[in-house]
């Protein structure tokens, strides 16, 4: 027997180790028995039901079982990927982050009394992964794709939850306040961007020992998935999820998420090309004419306008990552942003200024848009409607205070409460108290943006 152990131990991917109970894989697993399927609620006939998965004034819940078996899959591929096992938090790890996605495990999923079948379940996420991993945290960001494994199971082919595809879960971390992720999708939305539906979620997750609260989640709309098709009304053009600072094109930078089998990048070529031209200095009327015919620069604008008055360090500026493009037909490559939990903070870094003075050539969508006369008086008329019709402090605490009121039961009880390593919160009182810094942080950049558009 341990021969036989040994010849398989060789056979398989290193990350599975020389262990008699490695993970099996989803071929062997018994298939699985739709009792719960209807076309409304699973098939792929039926158009995303956004009050359904994403309601505004209720929290959510769901039910998903990991089991032992697969959280032992999912621990190894992470020391497999990271270098260090969960909840070693003085391990060495591997430098930076991988370069390859964390496994998907396939997981039952329960929600409005249904069950959703061999639903692929994978982590997500680059620091906030990182973190949370080393220090042990079972509230861990993650995605849900329900079709992931249909080639396996034909069973579940098409699968669909409620009209969606995948949904991605943000934990919360290192945001006390557990609403940045949402408010900061609902501005952007009121103001105009293009951004995810977000909703709560109450998330239970059977480890292994039994299903165990994991807090409350905001549930984010996958870009790829919906979005897109919900708002420009078609997703025929390349879908983008880059990791660029548009100073050169590099292939590997550029994560196409549809029109795959097509090797055409000729529309993010031209971007860059164009947008690093000498034509910018020596003709800018030219410049601006061949840079609107493939970028939808006013919309990027506006977006800059707004997300420098919030505040978000974890994006286009600081990091080369958290947006999408859309190739739309009538108004060409259009920016969409990805990954809010960032926003309304600087997290205690050098935050960039509001006229954007500090931001050098490594980011020349912001640094040649913003030195050019035109588009900087595009800026500053963006930041100024921001500031009047969505931006203002009423609103946003009216917004926040509510969204507090929602969850709060289900943070600090007396339904539910968030504890130890199943929360990102330190403690409870760290929910109580970010509420009134939200407030206190949207009130100083309203200052500031104001002070900024009187000089």
């Amino acid at each position: 027997m341990k021969k036989w152990v040994f010849l398989f131990c060789i056979l398989v991917p290193a990350w599975y180790g020389c262990d008699e109970d490695a993970p099996v894989t989803p071929e062997t697993e018994s298939p699985p028995n739709p009792v719960d399927w209807t076309d409304l609620t699973h098939g792929n006939k039926t158009p995303p039901t956004y009050e359904v998965v994403f309601p505004q004034q209720q929290v959510n819940t769901m039910e998903i079982v990991l089991g032992a078996t697969r959280w032992a899959e999912v621990q190894e591929d992470m020391r497999y990927l990271y270098g260090f096992k969960f909840g070693a938090a003085q391990g060495s790890g591997q430098p930076g982050f991988p370069s390859g996605e964390p496994v998907y495990v396939p997981v039952s999923v329960k929600f409005n009394g249904k069950e959703w079948y061999k639903v692929g379940f994978r982590l997500k996420g680059n620091s906030t992964l990182s973190q949370s991993w080393r220090n042990g945290i079972y509230k861990l960001p993650f995605r849900l794709n329900f079709d992931r494994f249909e080639d396996q199971f034909p069973q579940i082919k098409n699968q669909r939850f409620n009209g969606f595809k995948e949904l991605s879960f943000s934990p919360g971390a290192n945001d006390a306040s557990l609403l940045r992720e949402k408010l900061g999708a609902d501005i952007f939305r009121a103001a105009g961007i293009p951004s995810a539906q977000t909703a709560f979620y109450k998330v239970y997750i059977d480890f292994g020992t039994g299903l165990t609260y994991c807090g409350v989640y905001t549930v984010v709309e996958v870009v790829d998935d919906t979005l897109v098709k919900e708002y420009f009304g078609n997703d025929n053009g390349n879908i983008y999820k880059p990791e660029s600072t548009f100073q050169s094109f590099v292939l590997s930078e550029f994560e196409k998420k549809n029109n795959k089998t097509d090797a055409d990048y000729s529309d993010v070529v031209n971007l860059i090309s164009v947008l690093n031209s000498s034509v910018r200095t020596t003709n800018p009327p030219q410049w601006r004419q061949n840079l609107e015919a493939i970028f939808d620069a006013d919309h990027f604008m506006k977006w800059l306008a707004i997300n420098t008055t919030m505040q978000n360090w974890d994006t286009y500026g600081r990091m080369a990552h958290n947006y999408y493009l859309y190739n739309h037909s009538a108004t060409g490559l259009t920016w969409i942003p990805w990954d809010n939990n960032e926003s309304l903070s600087n997290r205690g870094n050098s935050p960039l200024t509001i006229g954007l003075e500090n931001v050098d050539s490594k980011w020349p969508l912001i640094r040649n848009l913003m030195s050019d006369p035109v588009y900087a008086e595009r800026y500053r008329t963006h930041m100024q409607e921001f500031l009047t019709t969505v931006f203002t402090a009423e609103t946003f605490n009216a917004r926040a205070d509510a969204y507090y009121n929602l969850i709060s039961p289900f943070v600090l009880g007396p339904q539910e409460t968030e504890r130890g390593k199943y929360s990102q919160l330190a403690n409870l009182t760290a929910f109580v108290n970010a509420q009134p810094a939200l407030k206190k942080h949207v009130a100083a950049r309203i200052v500031a943006a104001k002070t900024y558009l009187e000089q």
